[in-house]
């Protein structure tokens, strides 16, 4: 088959201004409970969208942790590529895909670091290996082979036993909207599309052409 031929008709829902909610974290929230009851595959699953100082993107998956009125929570590896590039150059945007649901969330704003308290919590909330793997890596970084991670796992296993420390570059980002856009699927390519941005304190609510 010619990939060019691949079609899908977008029929399951609709998006309208009266039907949704005025703020932009109840909308989300409400998909985001929709996937998680749906049972679509890792429905917290999210693209991160970073940009180095060389002014090339880069892209990779992160899990949401945690979301309120403060922004969007995920943890990583501050030394990894994400974690440069956020350091460099600290806007970033993010994306899920509920493909099952034909719906898409955008999300653009600021990227802080959550504070230490809050990495802590999160961090010791972790299954163990979890907890070793976050030694044991050293994220985005060339290595030998996986040997290599074997080993450290290995070793900081029997280092630390069942308490291992957060280790002090890895912890929690925070995401802070000032932009959202909501997309669901619609038939002959019509799509829903309604942005958010920031109005003072209120969220100016706008349908875009798809």
């Amino acid at each position: 088959m010619n990939i060019a031929d691949l079609r899908k008709s977008y029929e399951k829902a609709e998006l309208n201004e009266n039907a949704s909610q005025a703020d932009p974290l109840k909308q989300f929230e409400q998909w985001l409970q929709e996937a998680i009851a749906s049972e679509v595959p890792e429905p917290n699953a999210m693209t991160l969208a970073t940009v180095a100082n060389n002014l090339r993107p880069s892209t990779r998956v992160v899990l949401i942790k945690g979301y309120d009125e403060r922004g969007i929570v995920w943890y990583t590896n501050y030394d990894s590529q994400k974690g440069q590039e956020l350091a460099g150059n600290p806007f970033a945007a993010l994306q899920f895909h509920w493909v099952e649901l034909e719906r898409v969330v955008r999300i653009e704003g600021r990227v802080e670091k959550v504070s230490a308290e809050e990495s802590d919590a999160y961090f010791h909330s972790r299954p163990l290996d979890s907890r070793i793997g976050a030694w044991a890596s050293p994220q985005s970084q060339v290595i030998d082979g996986r040997t290599v991670l074997v080993t450290n796992a290995a070793k900081y296993a029997a280092q630390f036993m069942l308490q291992p420390p957060r280790p002090p570059h890895w912890g929690g980002y925070r995401l802070v909207p000032d932009q959202w856009q909501f997309w669901q699927g619609r038939k002959s390519r019509l799509h829903d599309r309604l942005r958010y941005t920031q109005d003072g304190s209120h969220w100016l609510r706008e349908r875009l052409a798809p």
